[in-house]
């Protein structure tokens, strides 16, 4: 297969030696987290040959499939208050985290959860690609409010909205709010909605 562009050759001309050494690419690729491009632009005029650029490309393929299927454990948490019972939640409050939200967890305490902090209220809505456990979504308003609630199955592309213009939405377990009997019009609480 002739890559276009990394230096292709006619079959049975010798490689010439590359000034780039395979493990100092990949090595500068993985520290600075650049993609193929960026890194080309770095050697302008020069060529990478093939073995080097195919290392490369594997490099990347294989961090951003590692990154892709790594649950968020890391995120910043709160307390938030139902009633009796005290929720340990993680914020997803940038893009990226909402974005990566509870995706990748094999299981997840009854006690535990996700908090989805938007900069404004908007019609939120969700799916769950690549999320492995059931969930139930609960679209609150600013006070803390639940609005409405929506039980979500695994590896579904379904969308669940919120019926109204919501700045949060916390994840649970599925069934954590019907257990509990929690509905539409229960105010939860906790420092999240006094801001």
């Amino acid at each position: 297969m002739k890559i276009h562009g990394l230096g292709g050759r006619p079959q049975g001309q010798k490689a010439p030696p590359s000034r780039y050494p395979v493990k100092l690419v990949i090595r500068t690729s993985l520290l600075l987290n650049m993609n193929l491009t960026a890194l080309f632009a770095l050697l302008p005029g020069r060529k990478l040959h093939r073995t080097c650029a195919l290392a490369l490309a594997l490099a990347s393929l294989t961090l951003s499939v590692f990154a892709q299927q790594t649950p968020q454990l890391q995120l910043p948490r709160t307390k938030l208050n139902a009633g009796m019972h005290v929720l340990d939640v993680q914020l997803a409050q940038t893009n990226e985290q909402r974005q990566i939200g509870l995706m990748w967890r094999k299981e997840m305490p009854q006690h535990e959860g996700m908090l989805f902090v938007f900069e404004q209220p908007a019609t939120q809505c969700f799916w769950m690609r690549n999320t492995l456990i059931p969930l139930s979504a609960a679209f609150v308003a600013d006070d803390g409010t639940i609005v409405n609630i929506a039980d979500m199955k695994p590896q579904s592309d379904d969308s669940h909205c919120s019926e109204k213009p919501v700045r949060y939405v916390l994840e649970m377990n599925v069934g954590w709010f019907a257990k509990r009997q929690l509905k539409a019009g229960y105010k939860l609480s906790g420092a999240a909605f006094t801001r």
